[in-house]
């Protein structure tokens, strides 16, 4: 069983969000990704779907999670569970760092906007 140094992972900087892949195609996987995200007060993620499930581990700060436009404020020590190919955003409405972990079963995951179209990953063009 591989062992991954998650502080090894590339990191990617993005406007209001930090991302890094803890397990996924690269380390060998086929049907799971793990995330490790940041995302700063007042940023959030892209609206987007994708055709998997979705648990999001919060591990400090506090948000909104919108799901197919129902809005459900969170804390810390929370999972968030987002059915598959539902439209969805996390924002962080608190003043601290949001971290979180999510686990998304596929690999690779396809995500799209909430339209539909394909979303370009900046972590799945190497």
């Amino acid at each position: 069983m591989p062992i991954v140094n998650n502080s090894a992972q590339p990191m990617y900087d993005l406007p209001g969000l930090k991302h890094q892949t803890f397990a996924g195609p690269q380390h060998g996987m086929k049907t799971l990704e793990v995330w490790g995200q940041t995302i700063t007060p007042g940023s959030a993620t892209p609206v987007h779907r994708h055709k998997c499930e979705e648990a999001i581990v919060v591990l400090e700060g506090s948000g909104t999670c919108i799901i197919e436009g129902e809005e459900m404020r969170f804390g810390p020590n929370s999972t968030l569970v987002i059915p598959s190919d539902a439209v969805h955003q996390i924002i962080n409405s608190g003043d601290t760092n949001l971290v979180i972990i999510a686990a998304l079963g596929m690999a690779p995951v396809q995500v799209r906007h909430g339209g539909g179209e394909a979303m370009d990953l900046p972590w799945q063009q190497a």
